[in-house]
């Protein structure tokens, strides 16, 4: 049983989602909070295993952080509208899915079930919206490094999770811009989400020689979404970001 905490500072639309998760096996709503302390407090005494956030402007970098670091829960935010660059600012805080409340019913029970298993949670319309990477073949290393920085890991932890300097870590970095003509971290995590096949990079990672430890698992679902959802404004990106 998998257990939700929910803040939501409307009560009609928690009330809506409310009823939705009680009627799916599996899944285990607490009781909602309507304010960020009342949900840091759940997180810390009920410890539950997802946490899913309205996009409200209590909902700060400093929150985020402070959610991740009390806490192993995955977390989902749950918005109006989103675009790219918020996907990716929300990835390097270590969010595991943009849910929209639009979305059908079905589709955002979905989304819950697949962070639940692991998975992540994008829209594929986000991905689209970014500049293509070239399609090159990445060596076993580079793979692995894409694959951490698209889990929104950054550089220090990169260099912690592959045992190499950050030095390092940069140096791959630039050689892999220039390798697949991206631009920057973003367009190079955007590839990693729309274009690494976990169990193919798993399986290859853990024949190749000199790599040290598992390779963290890395399983995106892309849904197929609107070009418009794509091209939002930023303002929710810049209220996370506070």
């Amino acid at each position: 049983m998998a257990r939700i905490s929910l803040y939501c500072e409307t009560p009609i639309l928690a009330k809506g989602l409310e009823s939705v998760i009680r009627n799916q096996a599996g899944l285990e709503l607490l009781p909602v909070c309507t304010t960020v302390a009342c949900l840091t407090e759940q997180v810390v005494q009920e410890a539950p295993d997802v946490v899913l956030l309205d996009l409200t402007p209590e909902v700060t970098f400093s929150m985020i952080s402070g959610l991740r670091r009390s806490s192993s829960a995955k977390l989902i935010l749950w918005v109006g509208t989103t675009s790219a660059e918020m996907a990716m600012q929300a990835m390097e805080l270590g969010v595991r899915g943009i849910l929209r409340k639009t979305l059908p019913v079905d589709l955002q029970v979905r989304c819950i079930q697949r962070i639940v298993a692991g998975d992540f949670w994008f829209e594929k319309a986000l991905t689209d919206s970014s500049p293509g990477a070239r399609r090159k073949p990445l060596s076993a290393r580079e793979a692995q490094l894409v694959t951490l920085l698209a889990q929104g890991l950054r550089n220090k932890e990169i260099a912690a999770a592959l045992f190499v300097s950050d030095g390092t870590v940069k140096e791959y970095l630039t050689r892999l811009f220039q390798k697949l003509g991206v631009k920057d971290r973003f367009e190079l995590a955007l590839f990693g989400l729309k274009n690494l096949n976990s169990l193919q990079l798993g399986q290859d990672l853990r024949e190749a020689p000199g790599v040290p430890g598992p390779v963290p698992p890395f399983r995106s679902v892309l849904l197929e979404g609107s070009p418009e959802a794509a091209q939002a404004p930023l303002s929710l990106a810049s209220t996370v970001m506070r």
